[in-house]
């Protein structure tokens, strides 16, 4: 399918996922007082500091970059790549 065309043109392109592919583990964030990290950390913004202390998660808003796997301690989030056909699909770069 040839799609719209600002679709052609986009430079990316993401279908969203029903599926969600982002779980944290809310009592290893008060165990570690990992819950500011994630929030800086991320460059999506896709966690948020809710104000009974848990983390919410948008997962949706993800850009798949690993950040938070990458520095967040370890068991505190549960991630993996949205199913195949889904998810950020990046034409450049």
């Amino acid at each position: 399918m040839i799609g719209s065309v600002p679709e052609r043109l986009a430079k990316n392109r993401y279908d969203l996922d029903e599926e969600p592919h982002i779980e944290v583990d809310q009592e290893a964030v008060r165990r570690t007082g990992a819950g500011p990290l994630l929030v800086r950390i991320c460059p999506a913004h896709v966690y948020t500091a809710e104000p009974d202390g848990t983390v919410g998660v948008a997962w949706a808003a993800c850009l798949e970059c690993g950040t938070c796997l990458a520095l967040a301690p370890a068991g505190t989030v549960r991630w993996h790549y949205p199913r195949g056909g889904f998810g950020v699909a990046f034409r450049e770069g």
